[in-house]
């Protein structure tokens, strides 16, 4: 028996998250509601606002909440029950604007039943709707021409505020996807999602199997090859944010798996312009992000401290100079082991954290060895 075809992989989908899945505690794994890392108090009271049955519709796979996003035009790929929209558009501001899409029909038809987030400012659940819009299609390709044509993509933006969130998607989609969303992407636009990964290829018996796919297991992709689709096709290398441990609580769907472990993981790509990688440096942060004044975490092996000075690879130099993150940071050339890696508690230079199963580890280590050290993933990922 063959695998299943996208059209088919569409179809089951659709069918376990628009008609077997009412609520979150329906699911057979935790692998759509893993906890992601820990949340600013901007983003906690954002939460706090929106509608409890929208919150319990919500399968994603982690909180994919980047940082700075003032003015910050949003595209949310398999934005689902659109908890993740409804919160996004209380941190854009006046200027800002987020675009959800999704391809099942049930979600969409929930969501855009806007009762539960009324304009009244009298309502408790009050939130901006004008920052919000919604769309349905089965295409990933489709989506993205649907977000590039409208009006929240228009080229008199700010270029560097545009960036991508995808909130749960089969790892197959995102990756049909990535050729399209460099090209929607401005310069310096970014790509920031949760998925799930496996710790091995996968067999050919949970590739094909129709609860795997419902509960985002079997189109998981083996992490290492993240690494290498990414350079292929023009993305900067992943960044690894953070790691949140996928367990099985059902008896025959671990017998199906197998050894084969997986993890939710938050990766953030960056579309950096030719050209401008020129070389290692420092980087001291000015703060000022809202919610993240003192300390931005950028991800698992930079963390910036307000007036410090850190020493950055060529990638992460870069990557601060020609994002939104650029008017945040001050960037000097060379400096000593500019070439090393600062992580969150250790001054001295240590490898980069690649691989999402060994940060998973050190997050269960107590102790300071939890966020420390580390080794590299694929050849050429550091």
């Amino acid at each position: 028996m063959a695998a299943p075809s996208r059209e088919q992989i569409h179809q089951e989908v659709q069918n376990y998250y628009g008609k077997e899945l009412q609520k979150s505690e329906d699911l057979k794994t935790n692998a759509c509601i893993t906890s992601a890392r820990p949340v600013s108090k901007l983003v906690r009271d954002a939460l706090e606002r929106i509608h409890e049955e929208v919150v319990a519709r919500y399968y994603g796979c982690g909180l994919v909440i980047p940082e700075c996003l003032s003015s910050c035009r949003i595209l949310d790929l398999g934005s689902g029950s659109g908890r993740d929209c409804f919160l996004l558009s209380q941190l854009v501001g006046e200027q800002g604007h987020v675009t959800g899409i999704d391809m099942t029909k049930g979600q969409v038809r929930h969501r855009s039943g806007a009762p539960h987030h009324p304009s009244s400012s009298t309502s408790h659940h009050s939130l901006p709707p004008a920052r919000l819009s919604w769309r349905r299609s089965t295409l990933p390709t489709t989506w993205i021409s649907l977000a590039t044509e409208s009006r929240t993509w228009s080229s008199s933006m700010v270029t560097w505020r545009t960036w991508v969130m995808l909130d749960w998607l089969t790892t197959a989609t995102i990756l049909s996807c990535l050729p399209s969303l460099l090209a929607a992407l401005q310069p310096g636009g970014e790509m920031y999602f949760s998925d799930v990964y496996a710790s091995q290829r996968l067999s050919e018996t949970t590739r094909k199997h129709r609860v795997l796919w419902g509960e985002c297991l079997a189109g998981a992709l083996y992490w290492r090859d993240l690494y290498s689709i990414a350079e292929e096709v023009g993305f900067s290398p992943p960044r690894l944010v953070t790691a949140s441990p996928i367990t099985i609580g059902d008896k025959e769907l671990e017998g199906i798996v197998g050894d084969c472990r997986f993890v939710s993981a938050t990766y953030r790509l960056f579309k950096v312009p030719a050209g401008s990688r020129t070389g290692p440096g420092q980087a001291t942060y000015s703060g000022g992000i809202v919610g993240h004044e003192q300390e931005l975490v950028f991800d698992a092996n930079f963390t910036f401290k307000e007036g410090e000075v850190v020493n950055v690879d060529a990638e992460m130099a870069a990557i601060l100079q020609n994002s939104r993150f650029a008017e945040k940071f001050l960037i000097r050339a060379g400096g000593a082991n500019a070439a090393g890696l600062q992580g969150c508690c250790s001054k001295g230079v240590k490898e980069k954290i690649c691989d999402p199963f060994q940060l998973l580890e050190q997050l269960r280590a107590p102790g300071p060895a939890s966020c420390c050290g580390g080794t590299c993933g694929p050849p050429g990922c550091c």
